[in-house]
């Protein structure tokens, strides 16, 4: 018997959008603690501001297709403090997709790009 896809389980596969309510609500600061720990990061009230940035936007629009949607949202947030550079400094990794993984939101699905990857 051939097992068909929904047009939702289709796109998750695609996005690589798995369970993403339940990482969203079983977050807590601690989690992000001990992920921040585990990449050198020690978390700063700028990291936290970042963290909060990420969670109330998920919150409001849900995941976001493309990591470039959610790259020009931060960017614009704290473009006085220095936009992409700065979040950079914060999570050398990739805002998108180090700074979603410790917030507990969704990465979304195109952030492995290389070209949101690491400046270190």
């Amino acid at each position: 018997m051939i097992d068909i896809l929904t047009d939702e389980q289709k796109a998750e596969l695609v996005l690589g959008i798995h369970d993403k309510d339940t990482e969203y609500e079983d977050w807590t600061e601690e989690t992000a603690r001990t992920l921040a720990q585990l990449a050198s990061i020690e978390l700063t009230e700028a990291h936290w501001s970042v963290i909060r940035f990420l969670r109330n936007h998920y919150a409001q629009y849900g995941t976001s297709q493309h990591a470039r949607t959610l790259t020009d949202a931060l960017a614009a947030k704290f473009q006085i403090q220095g936009g992409l550079k700065y979040l950079y400094t914060l999570f050398p990794d990739g805002p998108v997709s180090q700074g979603a993984r410790i917030a507990g939101v969704p990465i979304p699905g195109d952030s492995s790009n290389d070209s949101f990857g690491s400046v270190s």
